[in-house]
């Protein structure tokens, strides 16, 4: 039995008349009758009364309309499912990202993504930036929103946003007074930093500034966290280098200053790996470039 058989049953039984189901079927009567026959003859019953006057469905051949109707539809159903799929317009995306990313880069980043693909369902998963390279290659994930550098040829990287950093210290500190802190007035203070593993391009970019100025940062906290970073810079534990995004965490006890000279700058950064061939990551992927002006 093949499914076209079917469908000429489902077409004759709709019209009742062989010579209009033949003209919807874009064929002539004579190899529809031939068909119909065949059908009847593998399943063993007749599906229809013939006379020179009218065509009828047996009471078999009702039943078998209603069965295969359903079919029919399911699987016209799944082919719409498949072909919106395949088009990327369904399907399931799962996406990592470093806790940084959802003060500024996440949130409108999947907002605006969901209203355009309301259909494509998004899982989100918390990594650190080394575990999101590792899950990439892995296919543990599709994407990731991190901060550089990404230097395996099998994952691709973009830049979706950079950032002034600036110095975070208590509101009571001696150097509050100052409009910007140059690197020698941070000498023999001590630093909260954010961990390497939370951001490793500006940890390493941090100490080798302080090292250009002839000394080694006097780290005396690491964080993933910016809330945590400036939750002890309130405390006065330190004080920190922050992307000037952390202003955002309004903290009446906490003041940010500029850099007097050498400046550093944040980086956050999507990738994917080469051969995900997810069609749902491509719009992804595309609508999130587009949209940078977002962040």
């Amino acid at each position: 039995m093949e499914l076209r058989h079917l469908q000429y049953f489902k077409t004759v039984a709709e019209e009742l008349h062989f010579g209009r189901a033949a003209a919807k079927l874009n064929m002539t009567q004579p190899p529809l009758s031939q068909q119909i026959k065949q059908l009847e003859e593998e399943l063993g019953f007749p599906l229809f009364h013939r006379s020179s006057r009218a065509v009828e469905l047996t009471t078999a051949g009702n039943v078998f309309l209603g069965q295969i109707t359903s079919v029919l539809n399911q699987l016209d159903r799944a082919v719409d499912t498949a072909r919106h799929t395949a088009r990327g317009e369904l399907g399931k995306i799962i996406v990592g990202f470093v806790g940084t990313a959802t003060y500024e880069i996440l949130p409108p980043a999947i907002k605006e993504f969901r209203a355009v693909f309301p259909s494509i369902d998004i899982e989100l998963r918390q990594l650190s930036a080394p575990n999101q390279l590792t899950a990439l290659l892995n296919g543990d994930i599709d994407v990731g929103f991190s901060h550089p550098p990404v230097t395996n040829y099998e994952l691709i990287s973009r830049s979706l946003k950079t950032s002034e950093c600036v110095f975070a210290i208590p509101k009571n500190h001696h150097l509050a007074e100052k409009p910007a802190i140059s690197m020698s007035d941070i000498k023999n203070e001590p630093i909260i930093s954010l961990s390497k593993e939370a951001w490793p391009s500006l940890y390493e970019d941090f100490i080798q500034i302080c090292n250009k100025n002839g000394f080694h940062p006097n780290i005396v906290q690491e964080s993933t966290e910016y809330q945590m970073v400036i939750g002890l810079v309130t405390a006065g534990i330190g004080i920190a280098v922050v992307p000037d995004s952390a202003k955002r965490l309004f903290n009446l006890d906490v003041l940010y200053k500029k850099f007097a000279q050498d400046q550093l700058t944040a980086e956050w950064i999507l990738s994917y790996k080469r051969e995900n061939h997810n069609p749902a990551l491509f719009h992804l992927v595309h609508h999130v470039l587009e949209r940078t002006d977002l962040f």
